[in-house]
This record gives C-alpha cells, sequence and structure tokens, in this order.
C-alpha cells in the first residue's frame, strides 16, 4: 500500500512535469517526445506519460508527424488554442477596448467603443456587455473565459479593492470598487496599471524586445510610465513606480493654478492632451479642440502650434532627464493618444534637449509600433502565463 507521503511526493512530481513539458510545448509552437526529453531533461518514457496526462486533460494535442532519421518518425504536439481564454481589457477615459485571446494567444475576438464609464456601474455593464460579445464570436459563453486582466490608470490598492491616482475614472476610489470586475467573468481577474501592461507588450512584441533595461512613457488624457529593469516590470514598494504624472515639471505655467492640478500632478497637468490644447488657445490658436489639431497646426506652421509644441518638448524633456538620471534606461518608447503621434515633432527636438540637461548619454527616444493595442498586448502576454497555470492547476492530480 502506497503512503500518503508517497503518494504526494509522485504528485508533486508529476505537475512539475506537466509544467515543464507544457511550458516548452507552448515556446516551440510544435514539438516531439524525444525533443522535449533533451530540453526538459525528463527521460522519454516520463515525457511520453506527460504527454499523454496532458492530452487527456485537453491542453496538448497530436498535430501530425516530424520526419527522423532513417525514415522514423515522432509525434508533434501542441497546445490546444481552446483550453482556455485571457480576457484583455483596456479602459481609457476615451474608450475602452476589448480582446480575447486564445491559450496560444491568438486574438480570436475585439471590440473597441467609446467609453460609457461616466460611473464605475456603467462601465462595468458596458464591459459585461462587451464581454458577452466577445465570447459569442468566439464559440463561447462569457464564463468560459479562464482569466481578465484589466488595464487602468493609477493604482491597484488590493488591500481595500481600491484605485487610486486615477482622477480619470470617477468612482473607481472607493474601496471594493474593483471587486466588481471579478463579476464581469466570474474568472480569476487581475488589475494592472496601463502603462505598465503596454511596457509588458513593449518587451515582447515591441521595440522593447531585447532591451534589458527601458521605459514606455504614454502622454494622452493622462500620463503614465512603466519601467522594465533587466527584463522585468518594476512596480516600486506600492505598485506606483511610474507616476510620472506627479514629478514637479512646469514650474510657472498657469495650468498649475487650476483646482485641478494638485490631483493630476504638475507633469500631467502641463504636459497631457487636454494641457496642450488648453497651451495652444492661451496662446492664440482658438479653434483647437483636440491635441491632434494642435499638432497637425504646427505641421502646417502654425506659430502658436510651434509655440506649444515646443513648451511640451521642455516639460517632456524635464522630466525625461529625472527619468534618465535615476534609472539610465537604453530606450525611452513614447506612446499614448499624443505621445504616439507626434513622433516626427517629438523625438528629435527631445533628443537635443536631453543632451543639454544630463552629462549621460541620453537614451534612444522612439515612437511604439504597437500603436493602440499596446495595453492589450502586454495583457494578453501576462495573462496567458496565469491562464496557463489556471488550466494547469485545473488538471493536476490531487497531492492529499
Amino acid at each position: 500500500m502506497q503512503s500518503s507521503a508517497t503518494a504526494s511526493t509522485t504528485a508533486v512530481l508529476r505537475v512539475m512535469n506537466e509544467r515543464a513539458v507544457f511550458a516548452e510545448v507552448f515556446r516551440l509552437g510544435k514539438a516531439s517526445r524525444p525533443e522535449l526529453a533533451g530540453i526538459t531533461g525528463l527521460s522519454k518514457p516520463t515525457v511520453g506519460i506527460t504527454l499523454n496526462n496532458l492530452e487527456d486533460a485537453g491542453l496538448l494535442r497530436q498535430v501530425g508527424r516530424r520526419a527522423g532519421p532513417a525514415g522514423r518518425s515522432a509525434l508533434l504536439y501542441e497546445v490546444c488554442p481552446e483550453a482556455g481564454y485571457v480576457l484583455a481589457v483596456d479602459i481609457g477615459r476615451a474608450f475602452v477596448r476589448t480582446a480575447l485571446a486564445d491559450l496560444v494567444g491568438t486574438i480570436v475576438a475585439r471590440k473597441e467603443e467609446p467609453s460609457r464609464g461616466s460611473s464605475d456601474q456603467d462601465l462595468v455593464a458596458q464591459l459585461t456587455r462587451l464581454a458577452d460579445e466577445l465570447a459569442a464570436a468566439a464559440g463561447i459563453t462569457r464564463t468560459d473565459i479562464t482569466l481578465a486582466v484589466y488595464g487602468t490608470p493609477g493604482i491597484h490598492d488590493k488591500s481595500d479593492g481600491s484605485l487610486h491616482l486615477a482622477p480619470n475614472l470617477p468612482g473607481w476610489e472607493r474601496p471594493d470598487s474593483l471587486t466588481q470586475l471579478g463579476d464581469i467573468t466570474k474568472a480569476t481577474y487581475v488589475v494592472e496599471n496601463d502603462a505598465n501592461l503596454a511596457a509588458i507588450g513593449e518587451a515582447r512584441y515591441g521595440l522593447g524586445r531585447d532591451v534589458r533595461h527601458f521605459v514606455f512613457v504614454s502622454i494622452g488624457t493622462g500620463t503614465g510610465m512603466g519601467v522594465m529593469i533587466d527584463g522585468k516590470l518594476y512596480r516600486g514598494a506600492r505598485g506606483a513606480a511610474g507616476e510620472v504624472g506627479y514629478l514637479p515639471v512646469g514650474d510657472g505655467d498657469p495650468l498649475l493654478d487650476q483646482p485641478e492640478s494638485r490631483r493630476r500632478g504638475g507633469f500631467e497637468s502641463v504636459a497631457s492632451a487636454g494641457a496642450v490644447v488648453a497651451t495652444a488657445r492661451r496662446l492664440g490658436l482658438l479653434s483647437a479642440t483636440t491635441a491632434k489639431e494642435v499638432l497637425d497646426a504646427a505641421r502646417a506652421g502654425d506659430p502658436a502650434a510651434l509655440e506649444t509644441v515646443d513648451r511640451e518638448i521642455d516639460y517632456l524633456g524635464r522630466a525625461l532627464a529625472g527619468v534618465t538620471a535615476v534609472l539610465d534606461p537604453e530606450l525611452v518608447v513614447l506612446g499614448g493618444g499624443l505621445g504616439g503621434h507626434a513622433g516626427d515633432l517629438l523625438t528629435g527636438p527631445l533628443r537635443d534637449r536631453l543632451v543639454s540637461l544630463v552629462a549621460l548619454r541620453p537614451p534612444r527616444i522612439e515612437v511604439s509600433t504597437l500603436g493602440t493595442d499596446g495595453v492589450l498586448l502586454g495583457a494578453i502576454a501576462s495573462g496567458l502565463t496565469a491562464a496557463h497555470d489556471l488550466v494547469l492547476s485545473r488538471a493536476a492530480p490531487s497531492t492529499q
């Protein structure tokens, strides 16, 4: 008779083997038993048993054969895409962007629409409807979603379920407000800062690939920064790393005299998209209603618009000078509604401004190639790892 200790040890080893084999199949896309044995160091019989277990659990499937020496061929395995789903959500003040990805990261459905987040209840109702529509498009139900990842401005306070430093999302600062997100899919959910997710997206799919130290700076309705140090996301002691909106930049600007400037922070008050419009109008471009109009006017040579852009470069340059002095990044990736669409106006002058402000060699400054998808792609990239753990845990034998 097998003792409980032996049974527990056997179950733990099985779990470890399954996680190792599953991870390698996912990384490689398709893999054979001999190939997996060589990579993992497990014996071929152990790999064979593990593959059978994962296939029986519906997590792997056979996908043909690969020709080998002397006419031999080996069965190939791949992850079953429909074994799990990740819901990715980018919650902004103006727009809500959503995507549903299967267990290999392929986006199977996506939707984008103006935000109806005038209150937290309105936003939850909108997200619930969108989750239903995405699930229906993929042929599943909302409750079949394995994991949901929500990207928001500000900081998720896990102690009371509230969102701090997100003035553009009214109502979410109340305790337990974020727990409403769990009701959308009835599944495990994660709330992450949107700039952090965008940095993860850049690291996986964008300009940050193979760059160990870089920052992603978002300039739009608000401002934010995701920090990658030695290839890993840095959140800080309280999750507030990268809240550059509160840098003391912009002394003397009339926008800092506005009542909401303390709530929004100095840099955000003078450098966000709304601030660009306010500055341009103050300088004489009275027709401007959006940051895009200001940028277009600057490209056309309008003096007030050019002066506005120059001030934006000054504020952003001073903020990046502090970031460079403290973090010494190799690369600065600009994104967001304003930062991602003004590369022709910002990047060159910003480099020149940094050269004059810092003694160190300034980092490269480039505009994100991911456009508005950075947060969603980061949510999918981070969510896949957690979703894999969840489906493997559900398929794992009991260790009792």
